[in-house]
């Protein structure tokens, strides 16, 4: 069974997430963000009671 057997795996695995973390992850964090969570007004709703018909 070669689930059993971590060698090939492991190595696949660590060179996946070392791919991951030096090349792909900082491309993506260059990118802008386009919302800014800074640039939102925070809005406050009006909260009514449900009037339920059988109470």
């Amino acid at each position: 069974m070669p689930q059993l057997n971590p060698n090939p795996w492991f190595f696949i695995m660590l060179l996946s997430w070392l791919t991951f973390t030096l090349m792909i992850q900082p491309k993506l964090l260059s990118f802008p963000h386009t919302n800014l969570p800074s640039s939102k007004t925070p809005t406050t709703s009006k909260i009514t009671p449900w009037a339920w018909p059988w109470t």
